[in-house]
């Protein structure tokens, strides 16, 4: 019993991506090695964890998100995810993907969009439909649901990314720079949203360049340079400052100022001191979106994207629809309609059919069906004695016989 225990633990707490010592030198024409974008890399991002990965341009952030991705293969090192290779296909229905650039079909409008990219996962009918109006509701984007995708602004592009990276549900959700050419309603409602799918068991990597954003919502990050792991950690053990120390109370006048800086220096023999006082400021973000809220209040109307819904209800699950799920797989919409009762009194009617019942049916009728009707008589042929010009028909010829009769 122990034993299976220990593997039942094992199995549970088995990261989801896992990286050893990881390399990807890009090479050129000549295999001369050009970039080592990825340098001796060795991470883990646990289940059910915010994973931030950080770091300049260049730094190796989207070459390490692609290597997750199968997208590239590694010079060296080993990489799994799920416990497998990235190039098994097996995965790919687990993950969802966010690219740094939306590419988006420009033909298609957003319900069309979503709907295409349910039906590479395989998403039955009735599950699509459910799962875009959802999403398009999440997103803010129902109102222009049906406008062509090369009519959206670049941030409404970048909401319909994200819906279309989770249209299939995934365990593991890679959003590089989610937050690009989104408003601050957006970004607000993207972070919110992270923290909403970390709480309910997603394993989410986030590559940013807005550090905030990702101090806000992850529960653990790396920082790279130059394809090298430079600082890892949660939030707490990487910004904390030792070496100061910060109290809060309501406002103070100037003579307990006063005195707390000279209890400081007496109990410190004058080595520590009140280094600054000032009052605590209101974020940016808080500012605008109470702004925002006020003037939503209001009711005063705007042609941008509409507040976005609460986060779709099957995101909102961490359990399978059961019987709910059961019942779609066996009612299907091509289910024939059952036929009305007959009423009383009433001869029901046939049921209808194609062109080789009748068909058949008139060949099994046989005698009794009623005989063709005969064909029209053809035109009458020419008589044979009737007088012909065979000059003028020889003439038309120009045959050595027509000669003959000239001469004659």
């Amino acid at each position: 019993m122990a034993e299976a225990s220990s593997s039942t633990t094992t199995h549970t707490d088995q990261p989801v991506v896992a990286t050893q010592r990881l390399t990807k030198v890009f090479r050129d024409f000549w295999m001369r090695s050009r970039a080592k974008a990825v340098d001796d890399l060795t991470i883990e991002i646990r289940p059910r964890e915010v994973f931030g990965l950080l770091g300049p341009n260049g730094s190796g952030k989207s070459t390490t998100i692609k290597l997750m991705l199968g997208l590239l293969r590694p010079s060296s090192g080993r990489l799994l995810v799920f416990g497998k290779r990235p190039t098994d296909v097996a995965i790919k229905r687990r993950i969802g993907y966010l690219p740094e650039e939306s590419y988006l079909y420009p033909f298609l409008n957003a319900r069309e969009t979503l709907d295409y990219y349910a039906r590479l996962f395989e998403i039955d009918h009735r599950t699509r439909a459910k799962r875009v109006d959802e999403l398009l509701d999440m997103v803010g984007l129902t109102h222009a649901q049906f406008r062509p995708v090369r009519e959206y602004s670049k941030g409404m592009q970048r909401r319909i990314g994200l819906a279309q990276a989770l249209i299939n549900d995934p365990d593991l959700l890679i959003l590089d720079e989610p937050t690009t050419g989104l408003d601050p309603i957006g970004t607000r409602q993207v972070k919110d949203l992270i923290i909403e799918l970390g709480r309910r068991g997603k394993t989410i990597v986030l590559s940013s360049h807005l550090l905030s954003d990702v101090e806000d919502v992850v529960d653990r990050m790396v920082i790279l340079y130059g394809g090298k792991v430079r600082g890892e950690g949660t939030c707490e053990q990487l910004l904390e400052e030792h070496n100061k120390t910060t109290i809060e109370t309501d406002s103070l006048d100037e003579d307990t100022l006063a005195e707390i800086d000279a209890l400081i220096r007496r109990r410190s023999g004058g080595e520590k001191a009140v280094l600054s006082v000032s009052h605590p400021r209101q974020k940016l973000e808080e500012l605008f979106l109470g702004i925002v809220e006020q003037a939503r209040s209001e009711r005063l109307e705007t042609a941008g994207v509409q507040q976005g819904g609460q986060t779709a209800a099957f995101l909102r699950s961490g359990e399978p629809e059961g019987g709910e799920a059961l019942i779609d797989r066996l009612v299907r919409d091509d289910t024939p309609e059952p036929m009305p009762a007959p009423v009383e009194g009433q001869t029901p009617a046939a049921p209808p059919t194609d062109e080789s019942d009748s068909l058949i049916d008139a060949l099994v009728e046989g005698d009794s069906a009623p005989a063709p009707e005969a064909p029209a008589s053809p035109p009458p042929a020419i008589a044979a004695d009737e007088d012909v010009d065979d000059s003028v028909i020889g003439s038309l010829l120009d045959t050595p016989d027509a000669s003959k009769r000239e001469e004659a």
